[in-house]
């Protein structure tokens, strides 16, 4: 079974093709959206999802979030004394999302297509493979936000030519693509973004606007506090959605701090964010040679779109009335659902040929002469530019720098930067050329990039016909089968949580924290409730388990409201 999987910053869903369509798989707890948050305890002990977003409040420094925005890298994040990197964390989600599915469909879970933000790097795209794969599942194709919510739209079934402009505003990364259709083809035309901007950068505007009202400073707030924090401010974000001012409130070393804001300051608050959106979809048009007037449809997607700032900001900028007729929550779940469907050759879905972009340029270092006589090395030469339609197969040819040469070293490198030492370096190889004055002897170097983020590169020695080839498929930190299938070994000691009591560990460190939050007699209550929950896990009747939980959850209700 293939199902299409959206790994999100703040939330991951996961979904499967049905004969009415694509529909999203409900977690453990009967929701669409499982929070991309991993709690690990001293025990070893793993949470994943709601639990463990509510186990932050409580034991903040055994949590971890938004470690999408560091995929890929060597970063680690040390949860109760246990160390993992971000595809490990990823991993975690992506097993839960796994088991999830597994119950629900009744049958086990192989493989899935992953979504990937369309301006992810070779190394960002590697790394969430290799989480699939700790997670056990085969990842042969992944598909990016922007196609898969164009895929979920239908725009693949429709008859007319369409170009569209795709505007993915998540929790934490940001993407800009320009799609067009025509007859049976969806084609990236050019993506543009920003790893790091998203959703969570409008609750921190939020959260710094309380704390000038305060006159609190960050650095005056524990762990617990800032946590707390973030998480009224997320709050009134969401309310100020449809109100004129909000009030947002937190409690602060036993005081409860209140203040209230604007719409209008919050804009102004955001307005530097606001320009952040607008750079990428300049771009976005103008490596596809188009103008504003040239898209015939706006689709959001995303679920930071739902803030009216940005819809009307939206509306501002394109000057047309974006289309957001799906959840935008749901969108690439459902678009790489379908996917996985026509990886699978299901009857019920019309092939298309999708077609991708390289959202950055694959070049080489090399020496430049800017002057008679002058020479400088560590400039980058482009050999595949960025927003080039893949697959994609392109040669330059490359001459000796010095006299006597005997080798020449081609350095894989991803970026745009002119100087070699600020892009992505990939991997290398070396070949021998004869010996001779500079200029006289040369290689090709062709490069070849497909759908899969797979690169070959190809040297030839033009005078001898010698050749050598390699595949770089994420070389720097890339993991082979037998260290993925070790890494497994060693987080088996970890243990997941049943599926079954992690309503109840939900509910208990929900009441946990509203009760450090509450005050006086609200607390008195939330300690009686609590007690007799607590009492009925320990006499094990499952009547009285549910009974119980239920009428705490009823408070706990009743105290958010």
């Amino acid at each position: 079974m293939i199902v299409g999987i959206d790994l999100g910053t703040t939330n991951s869903l996961v979904a499967y093709f049905t004969e009415e369509g694509p529909k999203i798989i409900p977690n453990r707890l009967g929701k669409n959206l499982t929070p991309s948050v991993v709690s690990v305890d001293e025990e070893g002990n793993v949470y994943v999802g709601e639990t463990a977003r509510e186990r932050m409040s409580l034991y903040p420094s055994s949590v971890a979030q938004t470690f999408k925005r560091s995929m890929g890298t060597e970063r680690t994040y040390n949860l109760s004394g246990h160390l993992f990197k971000p595809e490990e964390l990823s991993s975690m989600v992506l097993r839960a999302l796994k088991e999830d599915a597994e119950v629900y469909l009744g049958e086990e879970v192989t493989e899935a297509v992953i979504s990937v933000p369309a301006y992810f790097d070779d190394k960002r795209r590697k790394a969430t493979k290799r989480a699939g794969e700790l997670a056990g599942l085969k990842v042969e194709r992944m598909i990016s936000e922007p196609t898969a919510a164009a895929v979920a739209y239908g725009l693949y079934d429709r008859n007319q030519d369409t170009r569209f402009l795709v505007f993915d505003l998540g929790g934490g990364t940001f993407d800009v693509s320009v799609l067009e259709l025509y007859h049976n083809i969806l084609e990236v035309r050019a993506v543009a973004g920003d790893n790091y901007l998203g959703g969570e950068d409008f609750t921190q505007e939020m959260a710094k606007l309380f704390l000038q009202k305060t006159k609190l400073q960050v650095s005056a707030l524990s762990e617990k506090e800032q946590v707390r924090l973030l998480k009224a401010a997320e709050k009134a974000k969401r309310a100020i959605n449809d109100e004129s001012s909000v009030s947002m409130s937190f409690l602060y070393k036993e005081e409860l701090k209140e203040a209230v804001i604007t719409a209008k300051e919050y804009e102004e608050a955001c307005e530097e964010l606001l320009m952040k959106i607008r750079e990428p979809v300049k771009k976005s048009l103008a490596d596809a040679g188009l103008k504003l007037s040239d898209i015939d449809e706006v689709l959001l997607i995303g679920g930071a779109t739902r803030l009216s700032i940005v819809r009307d900001f939206l509306i501002r900028l394109f000057r047309k009335f974006p289309d957001t007729k799906l959840n935008p929550d749901e969108t690439v779940a459902l678009g790489a659902a379908v996917q996985a469907a026509m990886k699978e050759r299901r009857e019920e879905v019309k092939e298309v040929i999708l077609t991708d972009v390289c959202s950055f340029t694959l070049g080489t270092e090399v020496v430049v002469e800017y002057d008679e006589g002058k020479f400088e090395d560590g400039r980058f030469c482009p050999i595949i530019e960025r927003n080039t339609v893949i697959p994609a197969s392109h040669t330059e040819r490359l001459y000796t720098a010095r006299d006597n040469q005997t080798s020449v070293r081609v350095r894989v490198l991803q970026g745009e930067s002119r100087f070699a030492r600020n892009n992505l370096y990939l991997g290398e190889l070396e070949i021998e050329v004869p010996k001779g004055p500079k200029g006289s002897e040369s290689v090709d170097v062709t490069y070849t990039y497909d759908i899969n983020s797979l690169l070959e590169v190809e040297v030839r020695v033009v005078s001898t016909g010698i050749t050598k080839k390699m595949i770089i498929k994420g070389q720097d930190n890339q993991m082979t089968e037998e260290e993925i299938k070790k890494r497994m070994e060693e987080l088996a000691y970890l243990k997941i949580q049943p599926r079954d009591f992690e309503e109840n560990r939900l509910v208990l460190l929900r009441a946990e924290r509203m009760y450090e939050e509450a005050l006086g007699e609200r607390r008195q209550r939330l300690d009686r409730y609590i007690t007799a929950f607590e009492a009925a896990l320990k006499r094990g009747d499952h009547d009285e388990i549910r009974e119980t939980r239920e009428e705490l959850n009823d408070v706990l209700e009743d105290e958010d409201d």
